[in-house]
């Protein structure tokens, strides 16, 4: 087995093992409920904060969007004015299209010997990748939203609406909900296609695998407490709203597997700014994104240009005038 799976996989198992024997046999409740979600918290802030600043304060002299249709041109050629726009509201249609749909990532083709063609290569669109992508993220936003109710008291309307959307077929009990379903299954399918495609196992580290595994590992427990386990979910309740409230009380009924699942999404949480997960708020930050492409109608200078002395076609003329006569070159002034 590949150590750049295998080792993400042992240290998320290691990380469930940690916070369920913490509490079933040292009872550190109160350390895995109060005091590791206080310090996920302040570092997932302290981290994005840092690094939205230290992108917001990177140089971007010239304009480099990634485009990929026909730019502003000639008044008779067609513009793509969302794939390549030279306006403000171009680059918002094309923004909210890219983080919304994942434009880009539907657009995207992958390369393969056609082996009935004499091995020539051929392209073809990675619409199972956009669709498992576009699956985990929705999925993943839904579930958050959705323990948003264990956080507020009383639960606001939307949310109340948001989880009878979820569970809307009704099936099972406790009902099913379709967002941790999805989530799990559309985190199972990125992960086998970083185990399975040879490509991308080529490019993957464990970087790309650790936090995928801490989301199957969160979705596993979830399910688990909802599902197979008898879960005290009142005492839950009372643990939640006493981070959100600090009135730091510990319920008794609730056991190891909550405070496991609570610890691997803390470890997610504080993970998240030191991961490629931080493209959530990089992608508003991308230059290669946010940028109008209007090169053509207005010039762009580097503000950190030193000033040059240029020489100017008159200046180079009258040094140059008596050759350039005498090779018979045209000059604008003959003295």
């Amino acid at each position: 087995m590949s150590q750049k799976y295998l080792i993400p996989l042992i240290t998320v198992f290691l990380l469930f093992l940690v916070a369920y024997t913490g509490v079933e046999g040292a009872g550190l409740r109160r350390f895995f409920g109060y005091f590791i979600p206080y310090l996920a918290i302040v570092a997932f802030l302290a981290g994005f904060i840092y690094k939205v600043l230290e992108w917001a304060s990177s140089a971007v002299p010239f304009r480099v969007p990634t485009t990929c249709g026909q730019q502003k041109s000639m008044p008779w050629i067609k513009q793509n004015s969302i794939d390549n726009p030279d306006t403000s509201t171009g680059v918002f249609l094309r923004m909210v299209l890219e983080i919304f749909l994942f434009r880009s990532l539907f657009r995207n083709t992958k390369a393969a010997f056609n082996k009935n063609a004499s091995n020539r290569i051929s392209y073809s669109l990675e619409i199972f990748l956009w669709a498992g992508a576009l699956a985990f993220h929705y999925a993943l936003l839904v579930t958050l939203l959705r323990h948003f109710r264990f956080f507020t008291s009383p639960v606001p309307f939307p949310i109340q609406f948001l989880e009878t959307i979820d569970g809307i077929l009704e099936v099972g009990l406790p009902g099913l909900m379709l967002s941790g379903v999805v989530l799990l299954a559309a985190s199972l399918f990125l992960l086998a296609r970083r185990l399975f495609d040879r490509k991308v196992v080529y490019i993957s580290q464990a970087s790309d695998y650790f936090p995928l595994f801490l989301i199957i590992g969160i979705a596993v427990t979830g399910i688990a407490m909802r599902y197979f386990t008898k879960m005290d979910i009142a005492g839950v309740k009372t643990l939640t709203m006493g981070i959100v409230t600090f009135n730091w009380v510990v319920p008794e009924g609730v056991g190891g597997l909550f405070y496991a699942h609570l610890f691997l999404v803390c470890v997610l949480l504080a993970y998240f700014p030191l991961s490629k997960l931080m493209h959530m708020g990089g992608v508003f930050l991308s230059p290669t994104r946010n940028m109008a492409n209007n090169t053509r109608a207005k010039r762009h200078v580097n503000p950190w240009n030193y000033d040059v002395d240029t020489h100017t076609y008159e200046q180079y003329e009258d040094h140059f005038r008596d050759k350039m006569i005498e090779a018979g070159l045209p000059v604008d002034k003959k003295e």
